[in-house]
This record gives structure tokens, sequence and C-alpha cells, in this order.
């Protein structure tokens, strides 16, 4: 599996690669973002390790890698208010992670990453299609009721495909966090609002509307075609 690590401080870069390849992948290093973009949509890889030199920058950055590739995005900077971490979020930013950081934690989360991108073939994965919107596992990408063509990365991508399979049940944040990012913990509801957030802007007829994923404060989310309370929550 091929990972690029794009980091303007050639040690950090250095010790990212190093520590990536211990984890399995074949690495390949650049110093900025624009040094890399022309060979993404050619060179598709599997994991991008993003830690920028300019925060200023970095959302812009973020999303012109997005409009290349969709292989899961990992950000690592100095520490940033909640505002500052939402805003990488919805740019496209799939985990923030904050300096300093542990060789086991990145090792870790590459790991997770890794597997829940691979561990199910997206080929084998049906379609689902509700009130006009269908979800293509094959292409991870979704279209909207007007023919409109949204691709998702793979955390939207897991996000759509678990809140569509249980249709109007409402799935705990905790489980969500479970079952996207592949790791068992509390504490990560700001997470899962940033990624439900990104979502209803790709697939919501008025950006942060809910018409089809539904807020359950305290609890979780629910994907409906109407505004009927569901029969359950899933565990």
């Amino acid at each position: 599996m091929q990972a690029i690590v794009i980091a303007q401080n050639q040690e950090e870069r250095e010790f990212l690669s190093y520590v990536l390849r211990h984890s399995g992948l074949s690495v390949a290093r650049t110093a900025a973002v624009k040094l890399v973009l022309n060979s993404l949509h050619a060179h598709p890889v599997d994991l991008i390790l993003f830690a920028p030199g300019d925060m200023a920058a970095l959302a812009g950055e973020v999303q012109a890698i997005r409009e290349l590739s969709q292989a899961p995005l990992l950000a690592l900077v100095d520490p940033l208010t909640e505002e500052g971490h939402c805003v990488l979020l919805d740019a496209g930013v799939d985990l923030v992670l904050v300096r300093p950081l542990s060789v086991r934690i990145l090792s870790r989360y590459v790991k997770v990453f890794l597997h829940r991108a691979g561990s199910v073939p997206l080929s084998i994965l049906a379609p689902i299609e509700i009130e006009g919107l269908s979800l293509d596992p094959s292409m991870r990408a979704v279209t909207l009721p007007d023919g409109t063509r949204q691709h998702l990365t793979p955390l939207e991508f897991r996000l759509l495909y678990i809140l569509m399979t249980n249709l109007e049940q409402v799935v705990p944040a905790d489980v969500i966090v479970e079952r996207v990012w592949g790791y068992s913990a509390e504490g990560n509801r700001e997470l899962v609002r940033g990624l439900v957030r990104r979502l209803r802007r790709k697939i919501e007829a008025n950006g942060d509307s809910s018409h089809y994923i539904h807020t359950h404060p305290g609890i979780g989310y629910r994907f409906s075609i109407s505004n009927q309370q569901p029969p359950q929550v899933i565990g």
C-alpha cells in the first residue's frame, strides 16, 4: 500500500516517513502540497499524512488535495482551537492529530484507517437508494435526486452507509465513532459533528439542513425520510 507524507520540515518529514514504513507502507515524501497535486490523480495513494508549516493556508491546501484524492487524510498540527479543528474537518481532513504525537499513537491510527479502508471490498456492497438519494459503494459516490453526483471521502461514505442501512433508527455517536473511525472511545462527539456537517453539505439540498440526516441531541443521528420519531436506538 502507498502513502504520501507532505511536511515542510525535513526532520519531521523523515520521522513521519519512518513511522509509516514501519507500518508496512511504501512512502513518498514531499515538502509542499503544490509539488504533489499533479501526481495524485494519476498515481492514487492509500493514505495521506499532512504536516503543514503554514497553518493559515492549511484549509485551502486540504481542499486542493480533496479535489484530486479521496484517500484517508490525516493532518498533524500544533494545538488549535475547537473552531480551527472544525474548519479542518469541514475542509476534508479525516483526522486531526496534535503535536507532540507519540509514534505508538500514530501507528495505531494508520493501522485503523488502512484496516477500515480495506476490510470490506466496496465492490461487494449493494447500492442503496432511498427517496431518490442513491449511494454507490463501488464508486464511493452519492447521486442526489436532481442528478448531482458527489464523491465521498472514506469517512463520509462509511457514515452515510451506516445511517442509510439503519433507516429510521438512531445511531449513537459512540457507535458511529467505533464503526466509522474503527476504535472504541467516548468523548468524540465533536469529531462526529464535524463529519455529519461535511456530509450534510454534500447531500442536503440546502447545505446544513436536515432533510435526510436528523440530529438527536445527546444521543446520535438518524437517516430518515420523515420527521417521525424512530422506533429504537441501535447499539
